[in-house]
């Protein structure tokens, strides 16, 4: 479903501006409809912070043949950003609190900004999108308070590689496991 929201988004709000969405989150606003906070790349190698309001409107379609004057509704989704900022006006990300499982964080830049993704995976995911394209875009390490590094910045072996690397090691150690336990053992008498 991710990869089909990515898709009209980019489509309707990001190609027309010259701009490629790298990362978005869905986001808990007050007001109606889904939100979502956005990161996205300009030709210009700006990096722009956006929130995006999906609202479902329902139009009618005339049918395709002359004969027949029934309209069929559509349902669509229509995107429109209600608030934009450059990364390079962000002075500071705080978590709130590292060790609580607490999705909210806080977007400093002239005012703070409130964000409340739907859950704390989302937050570390568009955190680290924004850690990566504050080093390379950017060129400066963006400041971050109140995060649990390791999800931020994997260091050990094992976090740098793939999901699926790690996925694969456990199932073989687990198969070890019930290879070994199935093995029969001598009984002394």
């Amino acid at each position: 479903m991710s990869s089909l929201l990515r898709e009209e988004m980019q489509r309707v709000l990001f190609r027309p501006g010259k701009q490629r969405l790298v990362e978005f989150i869905e986001i808990e606003e007050p007001s109606d409809g889904r939100y979502f906070l956005c990161v996205s790349v300009a030709k210009n190698k700006v990096v722009q912070l956006s929130i995006v309001r999906c609202q479902m409107s329902q139009t009618a379609i005339k049918s395709g043949s002359k004969r027949s004057h029934t309209k069929r509704s559509s349902i669509q989704e229509c995107y429109r950003r209600t608030e934009v900022w450059s990364l390079q006006d962000l002075t500071l990300v705080d978590g709130r609190d590292p060790d609580v499982d607490d999705p909210c964080f806080l977007l400093h830049f002239d005012k703070v900004r409130s964000v409340t993704a739907i859950s704390c995976s989302a937050k570390y995911a568009i955190v680290r999108a924004m850690v990566a394209l504050s080093d390379q875009y950017c060129q400066r390490s963006l400041n971050l308070r109140n995060f649990d590094w390791t999800y931020i910045k994997p260091t050990s072996f094992y976090s740098n590689r793939g999901d699926c690397v790690v996925l694969t090691q456990i199932c073989f150690y687990a198969f070890n496991l019930v290879c070994l336990s199935m093995c029969p053992v001598p009984l002394d008498s």
